[in-house]
């Protein structure tokens, strides 16, 4: 039975907010951050420097290609001939980032590779 002198209170979404803010602050604060597909890039200071050792090579990228020294190459084929030279990468304009980066990935692997980003 109710009482008549009973009115029902009006739920409070207060206390349910600071759970759920509590909650993010927790897995935010546990949580790691993995860095996946980490590229490493070396800042050079300004300077003269030394000549490069063995042979230069010379890589244009464009938004729709790669030129190694003004021909057209796929990537495998720009492994095989910048192994174990000294690399100088030249940006095109309208190459986006993404496609640098892409380059960079598949150019890691390359033993004894010297790589040199032209801005």
């Amino acid at each position: 039975m109710l009482r008549r002198g009973f009115r029902r209170r009006a739920l409070s979404l207060t206390p349910l907010v600071d759970v759920i803010f509590l909650l993010l602050l927790f897995f935010m604060l546990t949580s790691t951050f993995a860095r996946f597909g980490e590229i490493e890039i070396g800042a050079t200071s300004g300077g003269t420097g030394a000549a490069p050792a063995g042979d230069l090579r010379f890589v244009q990228l464009r938004a729709d290609d790669i030129r190694l020294a003004g021909r057209i190459v796929t990537l495998d084929e720009l492994k095989d001939q910048i192994a174990g030279t000294t690399t100088l990468v030249s940006l095109s304009d309208g190459v986006e980032a993404q496609t640098l980066i892409d380059l960079l990935g598949g150019l890691r692997q390359v033993p004894d590779l010297t790589l040199t980003v032209l801005r």
